[in-house]
């Protein structure tokens, strides 16, 4: 029961990573991490597949084996937020935008302080 638990749990994670890589509101490695985490418990085969992917691979095995996000990524993720921010201000206005601003700050600086 737990495994297919487990398995569940992973194909949706890869789901929402997929669709994360289509959409740039919706991110795609937090996913396949998480995706890798319920494989390793259920389905070891599905895991070397996402860790051996050609695109996606690299990141997670950085952020497994290191905890590091690459320069290249920290910069577009926080692009992103930027971006997201902005549009936030022209669509909604505040106080909208400044819970944007927040996710950015905290987020974002997170991000910026991962290691490379």
């Amino acid at each position: 029961m737990t495994r297919a638990l487990y398995r569940v749990l992973g194909l949706l994670c890869v789901a929402l990573g997929a669709i994360g890589a289509v959409l740039p509101i919706m991110p795609t490695v937090p996913f396949l991490l998480l995706a890798v985490y319920f494989f390793a418990r259920s389905n070891p085969e599905w895991e070397q597949r996402i860790l051996d992917h050609p695109t996606w691979g690299p990141q997670v095995r950085d952020w497994r084996e290191r905890r590091a996000i690459s320069r290249k990524s920290k910069t577009i993720a926080i692009l992103a937020m930027a971006v997201g921010a902005v549009f936030t201000w022209y669509t909604l206005g505040a106080p909208y935008y400044y819970i944007s601003i927040a996710i950015l700050i905290v987020a974002g600086g997170w991000i910026a302080t991962r290691n490379e």
